[in-house]
């Protein structure tokens, strides 16, 4: 779509660059690029009002995708959403050719150094690398000399962050080897810049992703020790804390693999296996996306809580591979950048093709004494990569600090180099509705495949939050842009399943559950089933709190105390309105009100409840459908940490109640309608039946077993009704009768009632009895047994007698019975715990003692 030969495109007006600075867009005069044409002239036709609206659009998608990015050491949120800049950044095919080339020669020049490294070290015996570079790298992992994979790449996935220098050449800013980051975002900003801007992104021709993805699969699969055409592969995250480990879930989700954490893995026997309901998983491959110094506490890092003991030791005997492989965080060493261009001619006998930011390793004498004269303009970097160790930009430090810098360096030369402050070129960026240049930085990935390596076209591009920033990152508060490598014509549409030869038929494979990921939705259907029964109860507590405003009516009074007493014992928020000063409470109960529902810091409340349900959900963030983790993200979004303050009072509470009822419900009918009924489902449901029993049996023992006066009974009775949704069913079939037995058949012992406690034993049962466990002598489990006893001793219950048998102001028999329910869920939920949840071991042998000989 670009113009004709005697065309000129009009100048950008609307657009200002920065004076003496490469602008991607614009020439200096004004004029858009060549390659830039067709879409400057669109930005300029949308304008930057319709333009700010489809970012917003953008971003609400990202959101609902639960797309976010954790910035390190902020305490303030759990996560932060993605920002996404809607004008993509453009390169055109002729350029994108160029730059391809070089990166492939790039990967294939680090991975022979990483063979090299940690094989013969050639290298460092012919001075081609001096050994105070690599030795005192804290990524050079000693423990891995000579642990490799099959195949002929060992670095499989390499990613390099390229900038444009003031030449107007592309430059190479930084390598990343240990855990590349970035490849999923990149595919999420694709996904939503193609429904924002769907005219454009086709008009333009620009190249897909998915090829990269089957690349990288396709790499994985081929490293596996076992030759194995469908190898247990794994992503290996360091869990929910982590900034990236949104994107750890997207790929394990978009790539079919299992999400583990640490402690979902064990070493038996020299071999990694997977800790799963149905017991140990031998895992072929694994995709770490953990630190390599942190992967096992045996042999590397013994503080760490993030890796698996003796998964060193399983690599080395060949029995797991790992991706990419442990000690590969020595090539993000700096300072390797300055001996490139000579390894690159010993090893491949070529020039290097993209050139690095110059650069002066302060380990030689000549090369210190230039970063010391220069200090004022260069960029001072430790040679080993940290999120609490920033580069330092001479230019921005007193003379105080440049001599304190001074000694630091003349103190360890060895780990420090100095490198040229480049500014990087700026590119078009929607700011605040106007659109400016911004410094942009370029990550783009490669992957290992048998001959070669494959470039994803394009990649995520970062640009600075603010003008003049030099610094280009997420955790400075960068914003994400989508990079269009634009082709001469159209692509053809390219899907990520895998398609089977003609006389082959697919088997469906069960997804594996590890013992977490069964806690986690566990958890989720309790804190579900929890912050559901704790609304209901306040909305029906806001109902009568109008009612005794309205009509004064001391049994009105007296149903009232009792709710608010209920909603204490069944949310355990003491003291409330049952413990110390609780009369002033039940006096003016609002702002208990208020505290028991807004506040996330006290436990028990609703908001508490609701944060911990978002962070179960968060941790199995792989196992949801987009349309469920829109309604997670919707509850997160209105019952944040930061609750707004109320300024329409009870109307404005019942209100946000009403909604966060219908989410919760759209939540479970998802569940119901939209997983399949695996183990990780099961699980979730067993957590949502125990809770909703144990929220039955504390509502009612609370309310109902005090013995009132009638007309409070009445009162009771029907608040009980409204708040487990029965009211309907109730006056049905008992008319305008209302009596305590009643009302007790329908709620305890209606098993067509999917709110009757009957009904939760009954799938409790159920479920329990489904859970995979060693059936040799097929003797029931401790959780079989209280199941089993609970819904006898609910069913032997008569409610008439319930009903009438009063001892010292109570229901005797009732208090009794719910007692011992209550104690049988109880220990059932403990029981469940321990059998699948807690994986206590004793500790196992790496090595045998003895060999003994094979059949």
């Amino acid at each position: 779509m670009a113009l004709t030969e005697n065309e000129q495109a009009p100048a950008c007006d609307w657009y200002q660059c920065e004076a003496g600075v490469y602008d991607e867009m614009c020439e200096s005069g004004g004029q858009p690029r060549a390659h830039w044409d067709y879409f400057a002239q669109a930005l300029q036709t949308l304008g930057s009002k319709e333009l700010g609206r489809r970012q917003q659009e953008a971003l609400r998608l990202l959101r609902e995708n639960g797309v976010t990015y954790n910035v390190y050491d902020d305490q303030s949120t759990f996560s932060r959403p993605w920002e996404l800049d809607p004008i993509p950044f453009l390169v055109s095919s002729e350029e994108w050719t160029t730059i391809e080339a070089g990166l492939i020669q790039r990967a294939e020049l680090f991975n022979l150094i990483l063979t090299d490294l940690y094989g013969p070290r050639d290298l460092i015996k012919k001075g081609l690398l001096p050994l105070e570079l690599i030795f005192s790298h804290y990524g050079f992992l000693r423990p891995c000399d000579n642990i490799t994979h099959s195949g002929q790449h060992q670095l499989v996935i390499h990613a390099v962050d390229l900038a444009r220098g003031p030449g107007g050449g592309m430059w190479v800013v930084g390598d990343h080897t240990q855990a590349p980051s970035g490849a999923g975002y990149a595919l999420e900003n694709r996904m939503a810049m193609t429904r924002i801007l769907p005219s454009l992104f086709r008009d333009c021709h620009v190249h897909r992703l998915a090829l990269f993805f089957h690349a990288l699969r396709s790499g994985l699969a081929s490293i596996s020790l076992k030759h194995d055409s469908d190898p247990n592969i794994v992503i290996l995250t360091p869990g929910p804390r982590n900034e990236t480990y949104f994107e750890h879930a997207y790929l394990a989700s978009y790539l079919g693999y299992t999400l583990v954490q640490g402690d979902d893995l064990t070493v038996r026997d020299g071999k990694v296996w997977l800790k799963s309901l149905d017991g140990l998983q031998q895992v072929d491959i694994i995709l770490r996306r953990v630190d390599g110094n942190f992967c096992d506490p045996l042999e590397l890092r013994e503080d760490s809580h993030l890796g698996v003991a003796g998964m060193l030791e399983a690599a080395r005997r060949g029995n797991v591979a790992i991706a990419n492989p442990l000690g590969s965080s020595i090539l993000e060493n700096p300072g390797l950048l300055a001996f490139l261009p000579k390894l690159c001619e010993h090893l491949l006998g070529q020039s290097l093709r993209l050139p690095s930011v110059a650069t002066w390793w302060c380990g030689q004498q000549l090369e210190r004494d230039f970063v010391l004269q220069n200090l004022h303009k260069l960029v001072i970097k430790p040679i080993f990569r940290h999120h609490a160790t920033q580069p330092i930009f001479g230019a921005q430090l007193s003379k105080k600090e440049l001599a304190s810098l001074r000694i630091r360096i003349l103190t360890n030369p060895h780990l420090y180099v100095g490198q040229e402050q480049v500014n990087t070129s700026t590119m078009p960026s929607l700011i605040k509705n106007e659109i400016q240049p911004r410094n942009g930085v370029l990550r783009t990935f490669m992957a290992a495949r048998e001959d070669s390596y494959v470039v994803m076209p394009g990649g995520l591009t970062r640009v600075a939050a603010e003008r003049g920033d030099v610094e280009v990152s997420n955790q400075a508060g960068g914003i994400s842009k989508d990079t269009w490598v634009l082709a001469s014509e159209p692509e053809k549409q390219v899907s990520l399943w895998l398609q089977p030869s003609a006389d082959r038929v697919t088997t469906a494979s069960v997804g594996t559950v590890p013992s977490r990921i069964a806690d986690n939705l566990f958890w989720v259907g309790r804190y579900t089933e929890r912050a559901e029964a704790t609304a209901r109860i306040l909305r029906t507590i806001l109902q009568k709190l109008n009612e005794v405003d309205e009509f004064t009516d001391q049994s009105d009074i007296v149903c009232l105390r009792t709710l608010l007493q209920t909603i204490t014992m069944m949310t355990a928020t003491y003291p409330g309105f049952v413990g110390e000063k609780h009369e002033e409470r039940l006096k003016k109960p609002l702002d208990e009100i208020k505290s028991i529902t807004l506040d996330p810091k006290r436990a028990g409340s609703l908001a508490s409840t609701l944060v911990y349900l978002v962070q179960s959900a968060y941790g199995v963030r792989d196992r949801w459908s987009t349309d469920m983790w829109r309604v997670i993200d919707d509850i997160d979004e209105q019952w944040s940490s930061q609750v707004k303050p109320l300024r329409g009072g009870i109307t404005q509470l019942r209100a946000m109640l009403d909604q966060l009822i219908t989410s919760l419900l759209a939540l479970s009918g998802l569940t119901m309608e939209s997983m399949t009924r695996e183990r990780g489902w099961r699980f979730l449901e067993i957590g949502r039946r125990m809770e909703r029993s144990l929220m039955i049996i504390s509502s009612i023992r609370s309310s109902l077993v005090p013995v009132k006066p009638p007309q409070v009974q009445n009162l009771l009775l029907e608040s009980m009704l409204v708040s487990h949704d029965s009211t309907i069913t109730y006056r049905r079939r008992y008319r305008s009768y209302l009596q305590l037995a009643t009302v007790l058949e329908l709620l305890f012992f209606d098993d067509t009632n999917p709110r009757s406690l009957l009904y939760q034993l009954n799938h409790l049962q159920q479920y329990i009895t489904d859970l995979p466990r060693d059936h040799t002598g097929r003797r029931l489990s401790d959780e079989e047994r209280f199941i089993i006893e609970a819904s006898t001793q609910l069913r032997l219950a008569d409610s008439l007698t319930l009903s009438s048998s009063q001892d010292g102001g109570i229901y005797g028999d009732l208090d009794q019975l719910l007692s011992r329910l209550s104690h049988l869920l109880a220990e059932c939920s403990n029981a469940i715990t321990n059998s699948y949840f807690r994986q206590a071991q004793s500790p196992q042998q790496l090595a045998p003692t003895y060999s003994e000989p094979e059949p």
